[in-house]
């Protein structure tokens, strides 16, 4: 990636974004990837779930971990704590969750509600960091005026060195359209990287909102979840790579593939990468696997009656070869 080329960044997402996935998805294409959310107030009482959600890999460089809190001293102290662990080097701080359970504690996107604390959360996390902190946001609560752009600015002003703004409200969820005209006006506002987030799904929306925002990069979130491969197809389709993709061993049975048996042999290999990064990370859990499972198999012809029987297999190894057999004999489908 050369300093003219917009990065593109896989979403932090909660139960999707493990590290064996964000493996998969760099060598899928994404530039960097950022933990999955995690608490700071499980980090520093030493949750081993917690600490799992924020471990790396060689394989992964640069290492994002990604937090969230309430409250200023627990997010402090979990600086602190991932400061210490030098495979980190940069810390991501979560305002843009909404989910309720996060927010009725006063964290995630409910800070742009108290733009006063949010910052003061910030500063203090800055002022004992060892590496560089950015910072993932929305438009605002949804509530009264939007503070993202007032919010920006003095994130700025404070050291943050990038930003990530996804184009909807906290009120919003993941309803309507992301507005990108107010992402734009964000870009306009501050001079540090602002990384685009919201309804980006494949090289037409990635092109559009470059275009329409002028944001430095973009991140992908629900349009990579069980397909890690939209990277590489959205770099390729905007001209920004042409090496072949990694799941294509044969290029006369590719041209001659049809567009749905094209989908299940560049999944089926991104599943059987992704159950070898499990081992590979020593991060083999058969609840993780499973969601997967069922993110890889949807949209597919067949799909649903396949993760039904699913629901009957108890044994990791099992699960993951019943899905490795069910995508490999899907690259024969006819419709």
């Amino acid at each position: 990636m050369n300093n003219s080329t917009p990065p593109f960044f896989l979403a932090p997402m909660e139960g999707v974004s493990d590290l064996p996935f964000r493996i998969l998805a760099r060598e899928c294409g994404a530039d960097f990837t950022i933990s999955e959310f995690t608490s700071s107030t499980a980090l520093t009482r030493g949750s081993v779930k917690s600490w799992t959600k924020v471990s790396t890999h060689p394989l992964e460089n640069p290492f994002i971990p990604q937090i969230f809190g309430g409250d200023i001293n627990e997010m402090v102290k979990a600086t602190e704590l991932l400061c210490d662990n030098r495979s980190v080097e940069i810390i991501d701080i979560n305002f843009g969750c909404p989910a309720p359970k996060v927010c009725r504690n006063d964290a995630g996107a409910a800070l742009l509600g108290k733009p006063d604390k949010l910052i003061k959360m910030v500063k203090a996390c800055i002022d004992v960091s060892d590496v560089p902190i950015s910072a993932k946001l929305r438009l605002g609560t949804g509530i009264g005026e939007d503070t993202a752009i007032e919010i920006s600015e003095r994130l700025e002003e404070i050291g943050v060195f990038r930003l990530c703004v996804h184009g909807r409200t906290l009120k919003q969820g993941y309803r309507g359209e992301a507005d990108w005209s107010k992402i734009s006006k964000i870009v306009d506002a501050v001079s540090i990287p602002v990384i685009a987030n919201g309804d980006i799904v494949d090289a037409k929306s990635a092109s559009a909102c470059l275009n329409e925002t002028g944001a430095s990069g973009v991140m992908i979130g629900r349009g990579a979840i069980g397909n890690p491969q939209v990277f590489h197809q959205i770099k390729k389709e905007l001209g920004i790579i042409n090496s072949k993709e990694p799941w294509i061993n044969d290029e006369n049975i590719w041209a001659d593939s049809s567009d749905i048996q094209k989908e299940f042999i560049a999944r089926s290999w991104c599943w059987n990468r992704y159950v070898e990064l499990t081992k590979l990370t020593e991060i083999e859990n058969k609840n993780s696997l499973k969601r997967h499972a069922i993110s890889f198999t949807k949209h597919l012809p067949g799909g649903s009656k396949f993760r039904g029987s699913l629901q009957s297999v108890k044994n990791i190894d099992n699960l993951a070869n019943n899905v490795a057999s069910w995508l490999e004999n899907g690259s024969n489908y006819v419709d």
